[in-house]
């Protein structure tokens, strides 16, 4: 018999195909995914618990209860510092050239908890990824939410360094969908 863990699993990995082959403006791949389980996930969350307390944000706090509840995370990030050659100024540089220039001579702060400035077309590739992976898990009935703040701390980890942006998407199987909780 089949364990409805082994099957969130299965899904997981379903999930990164479905972010590293999702379209991608003007065909550059710079998507990466991963995905973690059980001793990672602890770590996730006692970084999640840590950073709030750190930087004051109870969110990051109220998401860490609910990853420990779950079986598997997707983790899918961008190489965001990469350049497409559009020059389309969406970074906020007017050109390429410059956004690279800015890129190496602003490495990340203590205080921001993405570094940047990031591809604007990059940043786009990584939502349509994002999208692609949970419309998986929605069509095989796997519960999941896209979490901004298991990035963060994946990142603090040192999970995915290649990425200069990274989104989570834990995924759970049970009777009730643990991440819109109801009272009663």
């Amino acid at each position: 018999m089949v364990s409805e863990t082994e099957v969130v699993k299965s899904v997981a990995g379903l999930m990164v195909v479905a972010a590293r082959t999702a379209p991608k403006a003007m065909g550059f791949d710079s998507i990466i995914a991963t995905v973690v389980y059980g001793n990672d996930i602890a770590r996730l969350a006692t970084e999640m618990e840590e950073y709030a307390k750190e930087k004051g944000v109870g969110y990051f706090s109220d998401n860490a209860k609910q990853i420990r509840k779950c079986d598997a995370i997707v983790l899918i990030g961008v190489k965001g510092w990469m350049v497409v050659g559009a020059n389309c100024g969406g970074c906020g540089y007017h050109t390429c050239k410059e956004f690279t220039k800015a890129v190496r001579s602003h490495p990340p702060t203590e205080y921001s908890e993405y570094p940047g400035p990031n591809c604007v077309i990059k940043v786009t590739d990584l939502g349509v990824a994002l999208g692609s992976a949970v419309k998986c898990a929605s069509q095989n009935n796997v519960d999941n939410r896209i979490m901004y703040t298991v990035g963060v701390v994946a990142q603090r980890l040192h999970l995915m360094d290649a990425c200069t942006m990274v989104y989570g998407i834990p995924l759970n199987s049970s009777g009730k969908n643990i991440f819109y909780p109801t009272k009663i």
